[in-house]
Parts: structure tokens; C-alpha cells; sequence
């Protein structure tokens, strides 16, 4: 893949500024590249975050919420407050502190572009969180559509690629089709997926992973089916950035969404938009602004001292694929180790869970289709709501969730309103120990 050469190594530039606290990575965007090996050491990366670390009483709390929000390394804390201790100040100003903030935003544009397959910087917009950034472009799209224009969503999605659509049909007269699931393993049925395509569908809007249930959307054939019609398409990849080596290019999608939070950065979010539609597409902005993305679409001052975190979590992340080549090489070789380090921990909990009496779960439960989930897994037990569950476990420092968590349409198509399911979200910094002293307790729970 071609980068933009200009962007592939800011620190000289900040060299000749004169400050010698941002001319390292090691100092400032990352971990040291020798930090983490090639060969996948969970110990060692556990070691890199804090809140691993701190004990509750005798207990190291269990981090399994990590759908809803992952912890973050060191080096995302440390880069946030340097950003602030040391160049904190708005954009494109003549002095040294803008024209630093200047240059983190533009690392933290290229470095988003590395981990998701981006042509170009220019085509990653940054923003409070893939909700907001979702309403907000839906607003620009809606200006493309007409009464009777037709748009897909599912059953299977966050209702943050759902409920802007449904508005944009509201507002504009388009007509809004649904593609439904198979309630046995939660997967989409892609049949009524074709059936809802038409020369009148103008969007679709699906998720890579689901954040109820992690199963991984078969989203390339859906973009291909969908641009056979004319459509573009509008890729949530909140949860299946945080585990999947990600190519917006192969994939041919032309939106896609996605929260740093959710990668072990900070409470931020980015869309990848194809340029020449960010460059078409009509902004909704101050008139003083740029006509250019991704500035049109970045209103306001942005959260800069995000921008410095999401760009140290992508950079930890291309540590995990070892020191040898450029950044989006190396993530692509780490996010490659953590998945399969990943499915192992998630084999071991679906084997588990399947010995509890009592325990269902929601989703695929088949260990030789670990290829088509991400490591989520939701389930409910007789006798106890998901909450009381989810209560039960927190005492012994188990932290997971229980409810919806927004994918109303799945719960509600399940008919598992208004308790909806436990979820229990595994990250590359969970160890098999943790897993089963979950098994252990949810074991114990039942029996009392």
C-alpha cells in the first residue's frame, strides 16, 4: 500500500522545532518497539497497563467489560499529558506550541490511516465518538437522498449505525429495509439481505462484529453486493477494529467507523470516508472553515490532547508486530498475533460455559467457527437476570456487562427484553487464568 511519504515520519520535522522531548517515540507516541516481541507475550503486555496492576482488596480485578471501553497502556496516559504539559494549544497558529499540536493532529490522521488500510490521511475524520460522527455524516449523506431512495440496516447492529438512518428517513421520505438474523447463532440472513437490495437502495449500513454477540459480518461480499446496486456503504467497525487486522481498501467499503476507546485509547472516535466522497460530500460547518477533508467535517477545536492518545494506542498496537518494517506492516503482524492469541482465550470460554448447566449462549457456540466471531460472548443463566449476574460477579472483581448495550434490535428480535444478556468481552491483555476464575464463579453463582 502507498502512503503519503510526507507522513511517514513526523519526528524529524519536530527535531527541527527544537524540542527534544518529541523527537522519540520511546518518549512520546509509544512503547519502545523491543518492548513487546514478535511472539505474542501476554505477561508482557499486561505489564504495560496500570489498571491491571492494582489490586482491590486481595483481588486483581478481571477486565472482561472491554466491549463497552478497553484500559489503556501507559504510553496513551503518558502522551496525553505531555500533549498538554508541553504543547497544548489550537491549530495552525505561527508558534511553537500550535504548530507541535499542528503536527500531533497530522500523526494521529496517518497513524489512523495505517491501522485501518487508508490511501490517505486525508481520508480519517476524528471526533467525539463513532455515535456523534455517525448522526453528523448522516446529516451530509441525507442531502444525497430523495423520497422513495432506499436504505438497508440490520437487526445485528449497534443502534448507532441504526437510529441516524432511520432519521435521515424520516427527514427525507426514504424508505428504510431491514436485513434480518438466524436467532439460532445470531448471524445475518443474508438472503433477506439480497431480497432487501434494489436499483433504489442508496446506503447500507452493517456492522464488521457485533457488540452484542461478536459475530463477524461477512461485510466484503455484503460492500460488493451493495455497490452491484449502486449503494454506498456505512461500516460500523467498533468492535472489530479492536481484533481484526482491518483493510478499508480490500474491503472497498466506503465509510467505516470506529472508537479509540475501544482500542485501548482514549474516549475518542474516527470514520475512514473515500476521499473523493469526503471531497464531495456536503459539510455542515463554520464558513471560516476549510472546503477540504477532513477539516470540513472536523468542526470546532478538536479533542487534541484524544488525538495524542489515539495516536500512542496505534503505535503500542504496531508494537505488538515487532520492529521490522513500516507501521502499518507491523500492525498488521500484531493485530494478526493478538487474533489468534485472542480465539484461543475465546475457545476456552465457549468450552466452559457449554459444561455450566443452565448457562445458553447467545451466538455462535461451534469452536470451529472461531473465524466468524470476535471474542465477545453473551449468555444468560436460569434463575438469575443478567444483572443480578453481572452484580454477583462484580463482588468478587469481575467486571462485565449486562443488558443491551444498545443493540436493542438484537435483544429485541431474541425476545430478550428489557433484561437482555450478560456479555463478557475479552481482550489481548486477558489470560486463561482469568477465564477460569469467571467459569469457577459463574459455577459457583449457579450453585448457590
Amino acid at each position: 500500500m502507498l502512503l503519503h511519504s510526507g507522513w511517514t515520519n513526523l519526528h524529524p520535522p519536530l527535531a527541527t522545532l527544537g524540542v527534544v522531548a518529541y523527537d522519540s517515540p520511546i518518549l512520546y507516541y509509544g512503547v519502545p518497539m523491543s518492548a513487546i516481541e514478535t511472539t505474542f507475550d501476554v505477561a508482557r503486555a499486561r505489564a504495560c497497563f496500570p489498571a491491571l496492576q492494582r489490586r482491590q482488596g486481595n483481588r486483581l480485578p478481571i477486565f472482561f467489560d472491554n466491549p463497552g471501553g478497553t484500559q489503556v497502556p501507559q504510553p496513551v496516559a503518558d502522551a496525553m499529558s505531555r500533549y498538554l504539559l508541553e504543547a497544548n494549544a489550537n491549530v495552525h497558529g505561527g508558534f511553537r506550541t500550535s504548530r507541535l499540536t499542528d503536527a500531533v493532529i497530522a500523526e494521529a490522521h496517518q497513524a489512523a490511516a495505517d491501522l485501518l488500510g487508508a490511501a490517505s490521511p486525508d481520508e480519517i475524520i476524528f471526533g467525539q465518538n463513532m455515535t456523534t460522527l455517525t448522526f453528523a455524516l448522516s446529516r451530509s449523506l441525507a442531502r444525497w437522498l430523495k423520497p422513495g431512495d432506499e436504505i438497508i440496516v440490520t437487526h445485528l447492529d449497534h443502534d448507532a449505525n441504526i437510529a441516524p438512518w432511520l432519521l435521515v428517513a424520516q427527514d427525507t421520505g426514504a424508505v428504510v429495509r431491514w436485513v434480518d438474523i438466524h436467532p439460532d447463532d445470531v448471524t445475518l440472513n443474508l438472503d433477506t439481505y439480497a431480497a432487501a437490495l434494489s436499483p433504489q437502495t442508496r446506503l447500507v449500513a452493517v456492522g464488521y462484529a457485533s457488540n452484542a454477540v461478536g459475530t463477524i459480518n461477512d461485510v466484503a461480499r455484503m460492500i460488493r453486493m451493495a455497490h452491484a446496486v449502486g449503494a454506498l456503504t456505512y461500516v460500523d467497525g467498533v468492535q472489530s477494529v479492536p481484533h481484526l487486522p482491518t483493510d478499508v481498501q480490500a474491503l472497498g467499503t466506503d465509510f467505516l467507523a470506529c472508537s479509540a476507546y475501544k482500542f485501548f485509547g482514549p474516549h475518542a472516535g474516527l470514520v475512514y470516508g473515500r476521499l473523493d466522497l469526503l471531497e464531495q460530500l456536503p459539510a455542515y460547518k463554520v464558513r471560516p472553515a476549510t472546503n477540504l477533508p477532513p477539516g470540513k467535517f472536523e468542526t470546532g477545536t478538536q479533542n487534541h490532547e484524544g488525538q495524542a492518545g489515539t495516536l500512542a494506542a496505534i503505535d503500542y498496537l504496531a508494537s505488538l508486530g515487532g520492529e521490522q518494517g513500516l507501521r502499518r506492516e507491523r500492525l498488521q503482524r500484531g493485530m494478526e498475533t493478538l487474533r489468534r492469541y485472542e480465539q484461543s482465550l475465546g475457545e476456552h470460554l465457549l468450552r466452559g460455559l457449554m459444561g455450566i448447566p443452565g448457562v445458553r449462549i447467545v451466538g455462535i457456540t461451534d469452536p470451529t467457527r472461531l473465524d466468524e466471531r470476535v471474542p465477545t460472548v453473551s449468555l444468560t443463566l436460569d434463575g438469575l437476570t443478567p444483572q443480578a449476574l453481572s452484580a454477583a460477579l462484580a463482588e468478587q472483581e469481575i467486571y462485565v456487562w449486562a443488558g443491551n448495550f444498545y443493540a436493542l434490535s438484537v435483544t429485541s428480535r431474541l425476545g430478550l427484553e428489557p433484561n437482555g444478556i450478560l456479555r463478557v468481552g475479552l481482550a489481548h491483555y486477558n489470560t486463561l487464568d482469568e477465564v477460569d476464575r469467571f467459569l469457577n464463579a459463574v459455577e459457583d453463582i449457579r450453585r448457590d
